[in-house]
């Protein structure tokens, strides 16, 4: 406990001598075209039909040849890793805020959804696998 206020009492009295930048400050317009390209790139990409869902494979990890069963677990899947998602961040977020520490909040949550995405997954096509073999 006493080591985070002698860190943060550390830095208060560095008065920012600590972050320099790393480019120069001419620099600075190239790296906002590289936000802006960045984030606007893929919707733009969508729009004009070059990124479509045979594309994203990749992203994704479907196969070609996927059955409709597989697609409606996959759909199940990132449903669940959402919920689960929203259910662990504001989880964090809650435990954080009634131990009284506001500052350091977890900002993980897109690592988060892909572990519950994956678990969900796999969940889903053991389940089907389990509920073939038995005929359910």
């Amino acid at each position: 406990m006493y080591i985070k206020y002698l860190f943060l009492l550390t830095f208060v009295s560095l008065k920012r001598s600590i972050m320099k930048a790393l480019f120069p400050v001419f620099c600075r317009p190239l790296g906002y075209v590289v936000l802006l390209v960045a984030l606007f790139l893929p919707f733009i990409l969508v729009m004009q039909g070059v990124v479509t869902d045979h594309n994203l494979l990749l992203f994704f990890a479907l196969s070609k040849n996927e059955s409709r069963e597989t697609e409606q677990i996959r759909n199940a899947a990132v449903r669940n890793a959402v919920f689960l998602t929203f259910l662990f961040v504001f989880g964090g977020m809650l435990w954080r805020v009634l131990q009284g520490d506001v500052i350091n909040v977890d900002t993980s949550s897109f690592l988060t959804f892909l572990i519950f995405n994956v678990l969900c997954l796999e969940f889903g096509l053991k389940k089907a696998l389990v509920d073939r073999f038995f005929k359910r």
